[in-house]
């Protein structure tokens, strides 16, 4: 008698990540960032760069925001230590809710996954208020639902009453 041994399938989650800062060299900080991620999961796809007014009205100075998607057979939280260590390598210092920064990556999705705790909130809370995190979601996942609400990516877009001024920002980083 003889078997065959299956490789074991290991389930691999796509989540969405929100990439932005407005502090140092934004352009720089972000290819870094990308880099990072590259090395912690398996990067999927990434947005155009985009340009935008500081939102929450703390931070001074437009930031450059990206979206990225990444596979991972990491749990939540685990994928939470990973982008704030990638964060504080970058520079981040976490001294005020909405103030500047040099990098700051959210979990904007978690597969389909509804998760609130003291530590995360997937999806994302403010998703729907945010037109810089809208724009380029729309780019690479318009059809992407939300899975508390059920619209989908250029829906929210579309209904979303952030007024701020999103363009794109030249090249790709």
């Amino acid at each position: 008698m003889t078997f065959t041994i299956e490789p074991l399938q290991v389930m691999q989650t796509k989540v969405v990540l929100c990439l932005g800062g407005n502090r140092g060299d934004r352009e720089l900080l972000l290819s870094q960032a990308v880099a990072a991620l590259n090395c912690h999961f398996q990067l999927v796809s990434v947005s155009s760069v985009y340009e935008t007014a500081a939102w929450g009205g703390v931070a001074k100075g437009d930031f450059l925001n990206q979206i990225a998607v990444i596979l991972t057979d990491k749990e939540p939280e685990e994928v939470l230590e990973d982008i704030q260590k990638i964060e504080a390598d970058l520079g981040r210092k976490r001294e005020e809710p909405w103030g500047d920064r040099t990098m700051d990556i959210d979990i904007v999705y978690y597969g389909e996954q509804v998760i609130d705790s003291d530590q995360l909130k997937i999806p994302h809370p403010f998703i729907a208020q945010r037109k810089f995190v809208l724009a380029p979601l729309v780019e690479i996942l318009p059809s992407k639902l939300h899975p508390v609400s059920g619209k989908n990516s250029q829906e929210m877009l579309d209904e979303c009453e952030d007024k701020s001024e999103v363009k794109r920002y030249g090249k790709r980083v």
